[in-house]
């Protein structure tokens, strides 16, 4: 899908369809292309599915945090001409939409999350600096999955690749303490948008609990499980996460 990537000023994204839009924010480690489920499942149906590439590294790095991501993606929303969004997000996506309904509720109709970040944040910071061990990289990214199989060489490479990037391993830490500094616990009681939670049973990254904690805390959330599933539910079970998703939107007249 890069291929179809747009360019209009400091923005790079995707856009299918029409209809309601969907804006998807991916994780720290994520690509474009862990959401090709959802992109071809959703336009069809009615929505048009917006994926921007977060700058994660190419902001300055003191500007590199969870609040200038935030920020980026209302200029996208502002760029968009679009009123009344669904942000759906994975992992540090899940963070970005979370801080971003909080400064601009105006602009958002609901939000999707689903192995955020945002409440338990250990799982940022010691996983990513041992340069140059593949082995090691191999096994934390087959961690992120329920089935091993999901991390692929092309998975594993990128991941290897961004680590040995002295850049991108800089940025990647200042983003870890962001999100470690930028805890929601104490902000979710007060975010009384509909909220959709997709989690994975098996999630090693953000445990079960913490989906249970979003639950508890935001006011108007539905929580859902998906079984023998990781920390990408979009990626490893497509069919079951559009199906819940789906669902949702409907129950909730979105």
């Amino acid at each position: 899908m890069t291929d179809q990537l747009k360019k209009e000023g400091k923005f790079s994204y995707l856009e299918i369809g029409e209809g309601q839009p969907i804006i998807i924010l991916h994780g720290l480690m994520g690509g474009l292309s862990n959401f090709d489920g959802v992109a071809s499942f959703f336009p069809p149906k009615g929505y048009k599915i917006l994926i921007p590439e977060l700058p994660i590294y190419k902001m300055p790095v003191l500007k590199t945090n969870v609040k200038n991501f935030a920020k980026y993606v209302k200029q996208f929303i502002d760029h968009k001409q679009l009123k009344e969004v669904i942000l759906l997000g994975n992992s540090l996506g899940g963070h970005i939409g979370l801080l971003c309904t909080k400064l601009y509720p105006e602009s958002i109709k609901a939000l999707v999350i689903t192995g955020s970040s945002g409440l338990y944040e250990s799982a940022m910071g010691e996983s990513y600096p041992k340069r140059g061990d593949r082995d090691y990289i191999q096994k934390k990214a087959e961690n992120v999955f329920y089935d091993p199989k999901v991390a692929t060489k092309e998975i594993v490479d990128e991941v290897y690749a961004t680590v040995n990037d002295r850049q991108k391993l800089i940025r990647t830490l200042a983003i870890a303490k962001s999100a470690i500094r930028h805890n929601m616990g104490k902000d979710l009681p007060n975010m009384d948008i509909p909220t959709c939670i997709i989690w994975g049973k098996n999630d090693n990254v953000t445990p079960p609990e913490v989906a249970d904690e979003f639950h508890q805390k935001l006011p108007d959330s539905n929580l859902y499980w998906i079984d023998k599933c990781g920390h990408a539910a979009m990626m490893e079970h497509p069919d079951e996460f559009n199906k819940l998703l789906f669902a949702w939107l409907e129950e909730r007249g979105f």
